[in-house]
């Protein structure tokens, strides 16, 4: 439940904004369907998360890449119609934003207009930003997503804490200034 200061009847990114200049917690869930998005929303959580997981979570899939965006976009709409006040995040599925600008783009407006979803998320910090910079430019927010990355997990070969070592830690703090 949000320790917000005071009550706010819809969360925007600038409501994020604001709860953060004001020291607030803001609070962040994962739900997929309409049931759970209905239960964490009610409860009073600020940003509620359609990640990319469903494909482990809901699907049975030993990692995050097979679900596709239709997946994710069916999974985003069940939540969407569930929330009265939460800020809803779709996860940006392996596959389609890692090609190139145009294809992020391309996938973060389907997800905006065929799910109803409020931001996307995706991960990667420098191979990322342009896709990022286009996205943003295109009136759609992002959440970026750093260190531990599953997208990436036959990169790594393990789901393991990342940016241990100071070469990649000097990296991840370079990626989240970007």
């Amino acid at each position: 439940m949000s320790v917000a200061k005071k009550e706010y009847k819809r969360i925007t990114v600038k409501t994020l904004v604001d709860m953060k200049a004001n020291g607030e917690k803001i609070s962040m869930l994962t739900a997929y369907d309409y049931t759970m998005a209905k239960i964490v929303d009610g409860a009073g959580i600020d940003v509620i998360l359609v990640g990319d997981s469903a494909s482990n979570v809901m699907a049975g899939h030993e990692t995050t890449l097979p679900i596709t965006l239709d997946e994710m976009i069916y999974h985003a709409s069940s939540v969407i119609r569930a929330v009265n006040r939460a800020l809803v995040v779709v996860d940006l599925p392996f596959g389609s934003y890692q090609s190139d600008p145009k294809e992020a783009l391309r996938s973060a407006i389907r997800i905006m207009k065929e799910s109803g979803g409020h931001a996307v998320k995706l991960e990667g910090g420098k191979e990322t930003k342009d896709s990022i910079k286009r996205i943003l430019n295109a009136g759609i927010p992002v959440m970026g997503h750093l260190g531990l990355t599953p997208q990436s997990i036959y990169k790594f070969g393990t789901y393991t804490v990342r940016a241990k070592e100071e070469q990649e830690a000097e990296q991840l703090l370079e990626d989240a200034k970007m």
